[in-house]
């Protein structure tokens, strides 16, 4: 806490930016730029340094780093050994991926410019030896700083290690490069998803980010877990909670660095580039696809009307591609924030989404599904709940009798559970609405040329939902899931049985409670015998005029 102190009275009072403050430095610095240094002029002989290279983000910039701007030196990514991979190994692994193919065709030689730097954000000076230290230090120009964990239901010891105290490792290692031009940071467009209308702007936390990084230290593992219920407040989870402390970080500790934060919202699979749906993770809408694809999600609690704020991956990627390039050259007096989001400019409902995927995974089902996709939405918890167990756990408890019975092990439980998990932890944002404002977004789009707009684009007005979602789950299909197309026409004629076999069963079970619980009265006898009776005239008259 002293050390927070410290640094407090050290500095002059940081003010958080806001978007009006820069009008003025936009136009003049267009008049002194624009036109004359392109993006990718700007980057050719540049070296990047680059965290969090093999999640979803960090693939996709290193491509289109690579792809639409070939004059790039370098680019080094921290990695980290990880089941009993090596950093090299990891690297030729992420470069071997299908998201690669287009720059590979282009530049045969692309992994030469990729270099992987041995590291791990949750180690002492992010676990970086002292040779890679001072190259680092000699060569950087650009930092794009996307390492971070996504899970809602993280720890708060870990959440803060890896999204606050990483990031104060960051700006301490950036402050020793001696070509630093732009750091951009990753947040998330719901890092103060407790307010309804968000600016961009850097929102002061409750409590100061130090002083939970002291506390921390001595508190066990019980004492944290009742600490973050009452620290969280109106913060649903510790990612959203952590990333405002980060960008709390960055503005105060940051001070004199060149910096800027992009806040993406829920981040999809690709729109236009490389290739349309590309998508290799299980976050966000990813899961909740594809468990309607499979049949298996039949009842999630949301509100239909609420914006599903969806962003495809390459706008928050060009948008950081070209806010880096704006920080370099305009040089911004103060910190700016950029909102990535689509529900302002071109909303689409939970509701709209829901119905896209479920028809999109009917024309194009995956294979082996459990139960024909369906999906209600309800904002009712007692209907959810109610859902659940007739949707969810009873045919889970079946199937698993199954298996029991085939001698296999049970597995269905199992699944449901883990996706009851992952629904209750979506709640909150399939329930509410934001707004984000986005004025430096507009700053940033007057700043381009034209080519570069055609190259870097970010405008989400042209986006078309339902082709969108048509390529998501397909993309889903062949990149993640790596099912062969060829195969559909087999999931089609599977999904025709289960819908027979739904048929059957549901006739079976009318026809147990009708004779069990209904016909034991006369009337409702004569009621049976006639409808039998009208069934049979029906199936002889169909036979004679079919003879005919």
């Amino acid at each position: 806490m002293e050390q927070s102190e410290r640094l407090t009275a050290e500095r002059t009072e940081v003010k958080s930016f806001h978007p009006t403050n820069h009008k003025t430095d936009a136009a003049a610095a267009k008049s002194s730029f624009s036109g004359e240094l392109t993006v990718p002029k700007f980057y050719t002989g540049k070296t990047v340094f680059l965290t969090g290279a093999t999640g979803f983000v960090g693939k996709v910039l290193i491509e289109k780093l690579l792809r639409c701007c070939p004059g790039i030196r370098t680019i080094y990514c921290l990695i980290r050994p990880k089941n009993n991979q090596g950093i090299h190994q990891r690297l030729s692994e992420l470069t071997d991926s299908k998201l690669f193919d287009k720059v590979r065709k282009e530049q045969p030689d692309f992994e030469r410019k990729i270099m992987p730097v041995c590291g791990d954000v949750i180690q002492p000076e992010l676990g970086i030896s002292e040779h890679d230290r001072q190259t680092l230090e000699r060569e950087v120009h650009i930092v794009f700083h996307s390492a971070a964990t996504i899970k809602f239901d993280e720890t708060l010891r870990v959440a803060i290690e890896m999204n606050v105290v990483a990031v104060q490792k960051m700006i301490k290692l950036c402050r020793d490069f001696k070509h630093l031009e732009a750091l951009v940071h990753v947040s998330t467009a719901y890092s103060n998803c407790d307010l309804t209308h968000i600016e961009e702007t850097v929102y002061k936390p409750a409590v100061e980010p130090q002083k939970i990084i002291d506390v921390l230290e001595w508190m066990d593992d019980s004492m944290v877990e009742m600490f973050t219920k009452k620290l969280l407040k109106d913060k649903p989870n510790t990612y959203t909670y952590t990333k405002q402390l980060a960008e709390w970080i960055l503005l105060t500790e940051g001070a004199g660095l060149p910096i800027a934060i992009v806040r993406p919202s829920i981040v999809g699979a690709t729109w236009k580039e490389p290739f349309p749906g590309w998508i290799d993770n299980y976050n966000g809408p990813s899961g909740l696809a594809i468990a309607t694809g499979k049949g298996l999600l039949r009842s999630m609690r949301g509100e239909c009307s609420s914006l599903a704020d969806i962003v495809p991956v390459d706008i928050p990627i060009n948008v950081m591609i070209a806010v880096a390039w704006y920080t370099a050259v305009a040089r911004p007096r103060q910190l700016m924030v950029y909102h990535t989001t689509t529900g302002s400019v071109n909303p689409f409902t939970w509701g709209e989404m829901e119905n896209e995927v479920v028809n999109s995974f009917k024309r194009t089902p995956l294979d082996s599904c459990f139960r024909r996709p369906k999906l209600i939405m309800t904002s009712n918890s007692y209907m959810h709940d109610y859902l659940l167990v007739i949707s969810h756990l009873i045919p889970a408890y079946m199937a698993d009798f199954a298996y029991r019975m085939m001698g296999q092990k049970p597995r269905m439980v199992k699944i449901y559970r883990k996706l009851h998990r992952s629904l209750e932890t979506l709640s909150f944002f399939t329930c509410n609405s934001w707004t984000w404002s986005n004025n430096n977004l507009d700053v940033l789009k007057h700043q381009l040329s034209p080519d570069d707009l055609k190259v870097f684009y970010f405008d989400a007005r042209p986006l078309h939902w339902p082709t969108y979602m048509e390529n998501y789950c397909l993309g889903a299909k062949k990149y993640l899931l790596n099912e062969d197309l060829a195969s559909v026409p087999a999931a089609r004629a599977h999904l025709r049985k289960l819908r027979n076999i739904r048929y059957v069963f549901n006739t079976v079970i009318a026809v147990v409670l009708w004779r069990t619980l209904i016909a034991r009265s006369q009337i409702a006898r004569n009621l049976w015998y006639l409808i039998v009776s009208l069934v049979f005239k029906f199936v002889r008259y169909f036979r004679i005029t079919s003879t005919m």
